[in-house]
């Protein structure tokens, strides 16, 4: 393919960057604008001009699924030599082949969690191993090491990041210090040690610098935006000085601030590079007009001086729905019978999702579709390939490939060898069992569509290698229920975000400015989602009965017609005046003595630190083990729930009314609908017992 036909078809911004063949280059490309197209035919077109070798170019992105369609479509434009790899991929590999040359001995081992090391870093401290309290500091110990923060730096590093901990930051430390100590005694490599470590190796020693160097020319870096320290060192490393560099990312859809992510790379990228050439891709062919205008009303009043206004260039579609219903039980069976009406008009359940901000809100919407009796899949729990039913189905097809005799034919073959673990003409009415099913039908659907090409029964197992080790999984028949994170970079014909209500989107734990404008790309993230069919859904009370309280999400305000809730936390804690600020806050005193109050602990205690404590031990046990089964369930910090001190301020006053719970400092209308019913039923059952006893 020579290069006139790589720019064929190109619209004239996409065009443009496949033409600026030479680096600095930063492509600011919105959602559905073609960036992959764009940066894949610059690639092609830079071969084939003869500006760089496919060897001499370094492609890096975020996702081993993202990387293999890199590779994909490069090889369909003619250059399979070019190198397509995450950050961690590339760096491994490099790793790996330098370690034995300069470090000697075998290169560390790989691993993939953190929490077994945590595990034993706490027996050696001797400290509770509470597992959903160490994800959480897993996730801590990440952000510190992505923004290169050494563990005896941790705490100060963390209060003035404005991070809360999971536990006191002492404990992170020591956490930390112990962790990275047994990591190194035990011969180890987390993630971000593996990219540490090659930028060690490089600047450390020139000879493998060079040679890297030498290799790698050429560089494209994709979801830019996305970028944390750990990786801009390393791609620093990489480059050596020089700006042969293409960078392509939104800001508009920076969403993992929280791990140590960081826009100022994409958006600062012409000041790091003053002769770099900036081009803008708007052009929307993923929605209809009606989608893409209400994508660029959810910013309107984001505060980032860095929007891409879309510009639709699909046919019109229908209008986005917007819906209010009484209970979340209601909400998940409306969406049940939109989705079962979608389906009866054409649309394939594959093409339709259920967006919402956090995992635990899917438990609703798998009850309603399994009554509704429709399919469906959980995205972010096991990987496709991962499922013990997939394993055991490659294992089965690659001994059969040994032995596959030549008039064989591919799709009765793969469907004579899965009816023998589970696949069965008819699906299975729901569970585990339907998830099982939907993996083998989803292997079987592709052994036809490869049948129909001629492939036999070889090809389709090197196809199945080739898809795990890209972690692309074959399209499974059901609809798409999945968090606002995991759907970042995927599309849908229809989709539905639910849930959105302040204290969910933005979510409770979203305080400062940058936390709620971070929120509000999220909703912009599910809402560009959709191609053609969007709704937007929340509940007024968590479950039938119960008090209508809660507000739709005030990114909402303006769009629906009706006026979202303006909360106190989307503006500045300095906008009130400090007269403003003392009519609110009236005095506090002591229960116990009668002194003022000062400080907040004693506050939400009400009472002075140091005067007696007269609480139910067993309440305050029975709420920690409450708070430990929600955050695990809800997959979010402790204390996003309710601090330590605050669970010990309810186990001293025992409300026994959702009233009495809302008088406690600290605890607000949000916090009272979502948890208020929960914790009352635990004080209530400790005052029957202590009557009882």
């Amino acid at each position: 393919m020579g290069p006139d036909n790589v720019l064929a078809a190109l619209d004239p911004e996409q065009r443009e960057v496949a033409e600026a063949v030479r680096g600095p280059v930063c492509v600011l490309a919105g959602a559905g604008t073609g960036k992959t197209r764009a940066i894949t035919h610059r690639i092609a077109h830079a071969v084939h001009s003869g500006v760089v070798d496919a060897q001499g170019v370094l492609a890096v992105t975020f996702t081993t699924r993202a990387a293999g369609e890199l590779r994909q479509r490069l090889r369909q434009l003619g250059t399979p030599g070019v190198q397509a790899r995450t950050f961690h991929a590339a760096a491994l590999r490099q790793l790996t082949y330098f370690w034995p040359r300069v470090i000697g001995g075998d290169p560390p081992r790989v691993i993939e969690s953190k929490l077994p090391l945590l595990i034993d870093a706490c027996r050696s401290l001797r400290r509770n191993q509470d597992r959903s309290e160490l994800r959480d500091i897993a996730s801590e110990i990440e952000w510190a090491k992505v923004t290169q923060i050494a563990p005896e730096d941790y705490a100060e590093a963390a209060k003035k990041a404005g991070r809360t901990s999971p536990v006191a930051p002492e404990e992170v430390f020591r956490l930390y210090e112990a962790y990275e100590n047994l990591r190194r005694e035990r011969h180890l490599v987390d993630f971000e040690t593996i990219l540490e470590l090659t930028a060690a190796v490089m600047t450390e020693h020139r000879e493998v610098a060079s040679q890297i160097r030498q290799q790698y020319r050429y560089f494209v870096v994709d979801e830019y935006q996305d970028v944390n320290p750990l990786q801009k060192l390393l791609l620093d490393t990489w480059l050596g000085g020089r700006d042969d560099l293409c960078v392509v990312g939104d800001p508009n859809q920076t969403i993992y601030s929280f791990t140590g992510a960081t826009p100022r790379y994409l958006t600062g990228f012409s000041v790091e590079h003053p002769n770099a050439t900036v081009i803008k891709l708007v052009r929307d062919y993923r929605s209809t007009p009606q989608v893409v205008s209400l994508a660029n009303r959810v910013l309107d009043r984001a505060r980032t001086p860095h929007k891409l206004a879309l510009i639709a260039q699909r046919p019109d579609g229908p209008e986005p729905v917007f819906t209010e219903y009484d209970d979340e039980t209601a909400e998940a069976e409306g969406v049940a019978r939109a989705v079962r009406k979608l389906v009866g008009g054409g649309v394939p359940t594959r093409e339709i999702a259920v967006l919402f901000r956090v995992n635990a809100q899917s438990e609703a919407y798998e009850q309603a579709f399994a009554k509704a009796g429709l399919p469906y899949v959980l995205r972010g729990a096991d990987r496709f390939f991962e499922r013990p039913e997939v394993r055991q189905a490659v294992v089965l097809l690659r001994g059969a490939a040994r032995s596959a005799e030549p008039g064989d034919t591919l799709a009765s073959t793969v469907h004579h060898i899965l009816s023998g673990i589970g696949l069965t003409p008819e699906a299975p009415g729901g569970g585990k069992a339907r998830e099982k099913w939907e993996s083998l039908k989803a292997l079987a659907d592709l052994a036809e569509d490869l049948a129909a090409t001629g492939a036999d029964l070889p090809a389709f197992v090197a196809e199945l290698e080739r898809r795990a080790g890209e972690q692309h999984a074959p399209p499974v028949e059901g609809v798409t229920l999945a968090s606002l994170h995991a759907a970042k970079g995927l599309e849908w014909d229809a989709v539905f975000l639910v849930g959105v209500t302040e204290g969910m989107l933005p979510i409770i734990y979203a305080e400062t400015l940058d936390q709620i404008e971070e929120e509000r790309r999220l909703l912009y993230v599910g809402v560009t989602r959709a191609r053609a069919h969007l709704g937007l859904s929340w509940a007024l009370a968590r479950s039938p009965g119960g008090r209508r309280s809660r507000k739709p999400s005030r990114f909402l305000d303006g769009l629906t017609g009706r006026s979202a809730q303006k909360s106190r936390a989307a503006a500045p804690a300095s906008s009130a005046s400090s007269a403003d600020r003392r009519q609110v806050a009236a005095p506090i005193s002591c229960r116990v003595c009668g002194k003022t109050l000062a400080a907040a602990a004693e506050q939400k205690l009400g009472r002075c630190a140091g005067c007696p404590a007269d609480y139910d031990e067993a309440l305050l046990d029975a709420l920690k083990s409450w708070r430990t089964g929600v955050a695990k369930h809800e997959k979010i910090p402790q204390w996003a729930i309710f601090t330590d001190v605050t669970l010990q301020a309810i186990a001293e006053r025992a409300p026994l009314s959702e009233q009495d719970l809302l008088a406690i400092t600290g605890i607000g209308r949000v916090k009272l609908d979502r948890y208020g019913e929960a914790v009352v039923e635990l004080c209530r059952i400790a005052a029957n017992r202590t009557e009882g006893a």
